[in-house]
């Protein structure tokens, strides 16, 4: 495994494995750099090379000259957010050091051998994740804010694709294109009493403060990202929820008090506010999604095997079939064709497909129909019965400019990028006050100025 001296990682392995080093600072700490007003001890560097030779993690380059510049780095991204006001919110922050805490524990376990493997207790690392976290945020806000206009037009990509060496040409590996259909099997109306019975009991003991709505959020909601926050979403505009989310959320005035239940696409929410600024809201929620029975999976898939065979049998087209049967509105309208969010063109490598539908496509041809099959629509959380049908398959190849124009434009603008936030580095170090001590100096350094 290497760390490449690079622009700046959302978060430096560097930094991770900083985090499982014991921390030995000497009574009187060597200070190897300075940036600004802000110190980079000996210390912090050695702790970070020695976990990252603990974790078998090669360097390119010296590390006691990429470890520090990356470390210098970051302090010019978080400067320039304290003059941005750029924030970090606390609510996503939370969110990911959860997952993080989560993910060693899985791997290593239990909370205790996590604690004796990063040799401090779980709550000092996740203040110390916390931080990370929370720079990992806003320095990619200052990034996104620098380069929130690059666009590569037709032209540019043609320009930037003829320039490439032979050698730097990329391969693509083999491709698919694919249609889908899927349905939504029938939810008995008992369910979806029972679980609105259970959103309006904690709102009833939430309103009687008998329980605390941050405590039912983290015990009972479904919503993953939230509920470890205790429902809390972040402060947020009106437009990044879905409308009917939207409508009660923004119309709320009491912070004690709990909204009626509300419905949309990914189940039934109960909000409470909890602050509002400007255009912009801070609520929790409370998400249950009503489950579907076997039986009624069973149901769909036999009725979605049926039209398979009469789109076989020439009576519908798949076209037609997706636009009056689907009940997935991101591809019921494009024919069925499947997006991928990556690249956002209908063109798939096979890992980048959900895991039920690349199973299915693996062993068809083009133009084969699939039988229906029950897959995990991981945006709603809930199991939706499926066909899909393989439109084409692109073998692994060289990359051209006819056939492969959203990738070399896709590597086009990250190279502008990469060159705008070079740029930018660049003369942030010469604005801004440097001092390297003697021996730490004498480096081939990815960026240029450090030494004045």
């Amino acid at each position: 495994m290497k760390i490449k001296n690079i622009l700046l990682p959302a978060i430096s392995l560097a930094a991770l494995c900083a985090i499982a080093a014991p921390v030995k600072k000497n009574v009187v700490d060597e200070v190897a750099w300075i940036v600004g007003d802000e110190p980079i001890f000996r210390s912090d560097i050695e702790e970070q090379y020695m976990q990252m030779r603990s974790e078998g993690v090669s360097i390119e380059g010296d590390p006691y000259c990429v470890i520090p510049e990356q470390l210098a780095v970051e302090k010019l991204y978080l400067h320039q957010a304290k003059l941005d006001t750029i924030e970090a919110p606390e609510s996503q922050v939370a969110s990911g050091v959860e997952k993080r805490l989560n993910f060693f524990i899985t791997n290593l376990g239990s909370k205790e051998k996590v604690e004796e493997y990063f040799h401090k207790p779980i709550q000092a690392l996740r203040e110390q994740l916390r931080d990370m976290m929370r720079n990992s945020y806003i320095t990619e806000q200052v990034q996104s804010s620098l380069t929130k206009n690059v666009k590569g037009t037709p032209n540019e990509v043609r320009k930037y694709f003829s320039s490439l060496p032979s050698d730097s040409i990329p391969y693509v590996p083999m491709q698919v294109e694919a249609q889908i259909i899927t349905v939504n099997p029938v939810i008995p109306r008992q369910e979806i009493e029972d679980v609105k019975a259970r959103l309006r009991d904690y709102a009833e003991r939430v309103n009687s403060g008998e329980a605390s709505f941050s405590t039912l959020a983290i015990m009972h909601s479904e919503d993953d990202g939230s509920a470890m926050q205790g429902g809390e979403l972040g402060y947020h505009n009106r437009a990044d929820f879905v409308p009917e989310f939207s409508n009660v959320a923004f119309n709320l005035n009491d912070p004690t008090k709990v909204s009626r239940i509300v419905e949309t696409e990914y189940g039934y929410h109960i909000i409470q506010l909890i602050d509002k600024r400007g255009d912009q809201v801070n609520v929790r929620h409370i998400l249950l999604t009503p489950k579907v029975s076997t039986n009624d999976l069973k149901d769909a898939v036999v009725k979605l095997d049926s039209l398979r065979k009469e789109i076989v049998a020439d009576k519908y087209s798949f076209e037609e079939a997706a636009k009056y049967v689907s009940q997935d509105k991101d591809t019921r309208n494009n024919r069925g064709v499947m997006i991928n969010s990556k690249n956002a063109s209908s063109r798939f490598e096979m890992q980048d497909l959900p895991p039920e539908v690349a199973r299915k496509i693996e062993t068809m041809q083009p133009g084969d129909i699939s039988d229906a099959f029950i897959m995990k629509d991981q945006k709603k959380n809930r199991d939706v019965v499926a066909i899909v049908k393989l439109t084409t398959r692109i073998p692994g190849h060289k990359a051209t400019l006819s056939d492969d124009f959203n990738m070399i434009k896709q590597m086009y603008e990250e190279n502008k990028r990469q060159e705008i936030i070079r740029d930018w580095v660049e003369q942030k170090i010469q604005d801004t006050y440097v001092r390297i001590s003697e021996g730490w100096d004498q480096c081939d350094f990815h960026y240029k100025g450090w030494v004045k």
